[in-house]
């Protein structure tokens, strides 16, 4: 069984999870792990604790998807705000280099090459009828592409053409559907072990376990914001 030591980083420093207040840490034993699933036992915390992982899973934890389309040429029978939304489902790798919109110093509408990925398409149908998948996407950057080429954008008629620039960003689950790491995080609850068995399926944006991961310390550093909160407020 692995002890898991959850760790945070906040207002610039990293350190432990404090314990002087806890009497044990949680654990947690690896059940399965395929693909884009994991399967873990989560014991020696609260149900409170359980469902707050659970909830920043699917809310909190950043991931990059397509935020902005800039259509150059679209004379296809799709509508240039229907491809944009459709763009924006199509679940892309994300890169932690990047910066989220909001922490990034360039203040800029489009952003910069700290903060947004891009990608390029430029197709026109040739055949009778040519359906433009994700593996048309050129992405800029390798380490931000598309999770699969064989998702359907659109369909083109001969003669019809798409040409676009769309741009990729960091963003929370809580903000749109779009950004959710998880396409499903459950938990069923084993009162004789105390313990919390955990279903976590990636979107192919993060693998499983970093999602966990990236979720506790997030939990950490709430916690961390939170106690020196009410330190404040006990000095004043």
């Amino acid at each position: 069984m692995l002890t898991f030591f959850v760790t945070f980083k906040a207002r610039g420093r990293s350190a432990p999870l404090p314990t002087r207040k806890y009497d044990s840490y949680m654990d947690i034993k690896l059940l399965n792990r395929e693909q884009d699933t994991v399967r873990f036992l989560l014991s020696d915390v609260s149900p409170a604790f359980a469902n707050a992982l659970r909830r920043i899973m699917i809310s909190e934890v950043p991931v990059m998807a397509i935020d902005d389309v800039m259509i150059l040429e679209n004379n296809s029978v799709m509508y240039d705000e229907i491809l944009a939304h459709r763009l924006g489902l199509v679940p892309v790798t994300t890169d932690p280099a990047y910066n989220l919109p909001e922490e990034c110093t360039c203040n800029s509408e489009l952003g910069c090459e700290k903060c947004r990925a891009s990608f390029s398409l430029d197709v026109e149908a040739s055949d009778p009828a040519e359906v433009v998948y994700s593996s048309q996407l050129k992405p800029e950057n390798p380490d931000v592409r598309p999770v699969s080429d064989k998702i359907p954008i659109v369909k083109l008629a001969q003669g019809q053409k798409i040409k676009l620039e769309a741009y990729a960003r960091l963003g929370r689950g809580r903000a749109h559907a779009k950004w959710q790491a998880v396409s499903a995080a459950t938990y069923s609850y084993d009162p004789k072990a105390r313990a919390f068995s955990f279903l976590v399926e990636s979107t192919g944006t993060l693998p499983p376990e970093k999602i966990v991961l990236e979720a506790a310390r997030i939990i950490s550093a709430k916690t961390l914001s939170f106690e020196e909160g009410l330190g404040e407020i006990g000095e004043s």
